[in-house]
């Protein structure tokens, strides 16, 4: 009896991952290669290109965060230690996503904001990789990796948006 639970209980935890699977990613022909016409899913993304698209128009390693999961290592991003004032916005659509005011020296080795200057602009997605539970931040528009998200940060939410650099872009803010 004690087995029939413990195979019932396994079965619910396979059927519970396999309802939480990410989207499948479709070729657009039989006769093309996968890697040259990978194409998101989300028919209302106005930002949609071939992964071929992608990797001709950006640099390599915002390809490999952002359209790969990847992760620059820590202390080596353009935005990690910049102090500089204006806007962050999306490297692959050009969203906007964080501003000079709600980032912060979290002293972790990446760009870290209290909260997006357009939250409409960030969808979050449970993460699974590499053994651990966290919370992927990903641009809304594009479907652009931009890092993850912890219960860490400063007050008053005490939230760490971790991004990479090499997911964004900035806007210096004019001096007027």
């Amino acid at each position: 009896m004690r087995a029939l639970n413990v195979s019932v209980i396994c079965f619910s935890f396979l059927l519970l991952f396999q309802a939480c699977e990410k989207p499948k990613i479709t070729a657009q022909s039989k006769n093309e290669s996968m890697k040259d016409t990978i194409v998101m899913q989300d028919e209302s993304n106005p930002a949609k290109r071939t992964d071929a698209e992608w990797k001709k128009i950006l640099p390599e390693e915002s390809y490999y965060v952002t359209r790969q999961k990847g992760t620059e290592k820590a202390f080596t991003g353009k935005f990690w230690n910049s102090h500089e004032d204006g806007k962050y916005y999306c490297i692959c659509c050009g969203a906007e996503l964080f501003t000079s005011e709600e980032k912060f020296d979290s002293e972790c080795g990446w760009p870290s904001y209290t909260e997006p200057s357009v939250p409409a602009n960030i969808k979050e997605n449970l993460d699974f990789s590499f053994g651990m539970v966290r919370t992927e931040v990903i641009c809304s528009k594009c479907g652009a990796h931009l890092g993850h998200v912890f219960k860490d940060g400063p007050k008053p939410n005490g939230l760490r948006y971790c991004i990479n650099s090499a997911a964004l872009n900035f806007k210096k803010k004019d001096k007027k």
